[in-house]
């Protein structure tokens, strides 16, 4: 089939579902009398009438009921296969939705997002900061794709997850002009601690570490804990892998010798219903091959 004649057919079915050329045209933003010439066109090639005219609008005729009947299963199964090879086995083009827990925005989801979307730049990214327990509600309620968290907060039957890598936790402090010391005993003295709210898995880490510590402060964003550490209201807990740069625009430093040894795994998270995609699949690689610079 010519390719002229497979749009003239498609432009017959889309007459047809809407029993109007007028109606047709606006859908397919092709001007009515270029529409009518391919209607027209398509009977002389078959000979035979496809549409009566009434008071109502146009009615397929047994010939043009006949072409409707073989014709729109055929090209809605092709249609159809080209979405499910296009989503399953090549990237063209599309849309994906992350969601990610605050920290990881600071020196891991950045350059991953960087790095896919220079190789698959049709593809929209977006992603979503938010509390461990919002990433995974996110993920379950079909609001993000595909989803980063720890996997102490992932006990969801309609969630799968694969590791990426485990994370260990560095005490910020401020940087003064005496060397910072070399490790940290948070058994030996409560610490003050700017601190997450209750809901985050950072803070619910610290509460199950079985070590003492005195809420200085509880905020909800890295910046603003960054922040009231810098101020001198008290130390913090993130990542060992803050990058330097964040640290040193605070005027803050690291202590990775903490006591006792405070880790956690990292994990993609994705519903277990939903069918992989291309997409899906080849930006949870480039998060598989990010995690093994860490």
């Amino acid at each position: 089939m010519s390719d002229e004649l497979d749009r003239k057919i498609r432009n017959f079915l889309c007459i047809s579902m809407h029993g109007s050329i007028s109606a047709a045209s606006e859908q397919l933003d092709i001007s009515q009398p270029s529409l009518s010439r391919q209607l027209a066109s398509l009977e002389s090639y078959l000979g035979n009438q496809l549409f009566r005219r009434t008071g109502r609008g146009l009615i397929l005729t047994d010939a043009g009921k006949h072409l409707a009947s073989m014709a729109s299963p055929a090209f809605m199964a092709i249609d159809a296969a080209i979405v499910q090879i296009r989503d399953q086995f090549g990237i063209t083009q599309g849309s994906l939705r992350l969601a990610t827990v605050h920290t990881l925005t600071y020196y891991f989801l950045g350059d991953l997002v960087s790095r896919f979307v220079h190789q698959n730049q049709d593809v929209n990214v977006s992603f979503m900061a938010r509390s461990s327990t919002e990433v995974v509600k996110l993920v379950e309620s079909g609001r993000a794709d595909l989803g980063f968290v720890y996997d102490s907060e992932v006990a969801s039957k309609e969630l799968l997850s694969s590791g990426l890598f485990t994370e260990s936790m560095a005490i910020i402090i401020k940087a003064e002009l005496e060397p910072a010391p070399l490790s940290i005993d948070m058994g030996e003295q409560p610490l003050r601690l700017v601190v997450f709210p209750s809901g985050y898995a950072l803070r619910r880490m610290l509460d199950t570490c079985e070590v003492p510590y005195v809420v200085a402060a509880e905020v909800e964003t890295v910046d603003a804990m960054l922040e009231l550490v810098a101020s001198g209201v008290g130390a913090c807990v993130l990542p060992a892998h803050i990058p330097n740069r964040v640290l040193e625009q605070y005027s803050l430093t690291r202590v990775t010798d903490v006591k006792p040894l405070l880790k956690r795994k990292v994990v993609a998270i994705y519903r277990s219903d939903s069918p992989s995609t291309a997409i899906t699949r080849s930006i949870l690689g480039f998060a598989m091959d990010a995690a093994k610079s860490l």
